[in-house]
Order: C-alpha cells, then structure tokens, then sequence
C-alpha cells in the first residue's frame, strides 16, 4: 500500500468523518438541551406571570365585595333591639302555662314544677 503525499487514506478518512459526526451530534444534541431547559423556564415564568394575574384579579375583587358590603351595611339604619317576646316575659309565660293547664295539656305537678322554675322558686 502506498500513501500519498498530503491526502489521508480511507482509514484516515472515515476517523476524520467520525470524529466530524461525534462532534455535530454532541452539538446538536447540546443545543436541543439548551432549547428545553429555556423553554421549561419560560414555561415556569408564564405559570407565575399568571398566578400573579389570577391573584391581583382576586384581589381586586375581594376588594370590590368588601366596598359593596360597607355600602350596604351603611344605608341599611341600625336596627333597635326586638320587642321583649311573651317568652321573655315571665307573667305571659305564667299565663301560657296556665292555659296550658286549663285545657289539660299540663298536670297539676307539672303546672306547680314549672311555675317554680320560671318564678325561681
């Protein structure tokens, strides 16, 4: 076999061609991870850039339904305290227990039981 002077042989060539084929694929393949590495941080960057939005967004709702319940509750006039019911009331709730009795719903111990309770007796 004779070589020739300046131009490698055929083994000479293939290792040049797989040398040139290693290093475009590890570049290409560099360049590919460099591509998903910025595309997950742009991802990540909308998800807070959203989040943010989506939290003003709640913000300045809340914020509108508090104004809306101070308005409300400023027009609505305060209200006074409800009349004393006949509950409350310890001679109308003698005379419920009276009626209550007269028309046999009640037992004489049970009349005399209750009315010592609501006279504390």
């Amino acid at each position: 076999m004779r070589r020739r002077n300046g131009r490698p042989g055929l083994m000479g060539t293939m290792a040049r061609t797989a040398v040139i084929a290693g290093t475009a694929t590890a570049v290409s393949g560099s360049v590919a991870n460099k591509r998903q590495v910025r595309a997950g941080q742009e991802a990540e960057l909308a998800a807070a850039r959203q989040a943010q939005g989506d939290a003003a967004e709640q913000a300045s709702i809340d914020a509108a339904v508090q104004r809306q319940l101070a308005e409300r509750e400023a027009a609505v006039p305060a209200q006074a305290a409800p009349p004393a019911t006949p509950a409350d009331d310890p001679t109308a709730r003698l005379q419920q227990l009276a009626d209550m009795k007269a028309r046999g719903l009640l037992t004489d111990e049970e009349f005399t039981a209750m009315k010592a309770k609501l006279l504390g007796l």
